[in-house]
């Protein structure tokens, strides 16, 4: 069976979040994210350059076997994985791993958001290279 053509990569993430305000200020102010759609105070779409990233309110308890491990975000080259970390300590963000490089070539870095969801910027050649030869 062939795979069928025409995927770009992961464009969307939608998370439950109980302290939803929070996760919207850290995204919007801090990372740079816009709100695409709010259709009530309980679910906000986020973008940014073709990604939706929702959040979700909802009053659970989270189930240890059902764990989102990190959300990455790709950057464009090495030097914006210093320049996002510089930024990231700057607003007081916790980082879980400094930058490093890679044998591969990639670079990046852990950190966590303002809810502690564990994110990672990294630079990934062969990621840009798909998208620059798209």
């Amino acid at each position: 069976m062939s795979i069928p053509k025409g995927m770009i990569g992961i464009r969307h993430v939608a998370l439950f979040i109980k302290e939803l305000e929070s996760a919207v200020d850290f995204y919007t102010r801090v990372v740079g994210m816009q709100i695409e759609w709010q259709p009530d105070p309980d679910n906000v779409y986020l973008t940014n350059h073709g990604d939706v990233f929702a959040l979700h309110r909802v009053s659970y308890t989270p189930d240890p076997m059902q764990r989102l491990d990190h959300i990455g975000f790709v950057l464009t080259d090495a030097q914006a994985v210093d320049d996002w970390h510089a930024h990231m300590v700057t607003h007081g963000v916790r980082i879980t791993e400094a930058p490093k490089s890679h044998r591969d070539g990639s670079r990046g870095f852990y950190c966590l958001d303002s809810v502690g969801h564990l994110l990672e910027f990294i630079y990934h050649p062969p990621i840009i290279k798909h998208l620059a030869s798209t």
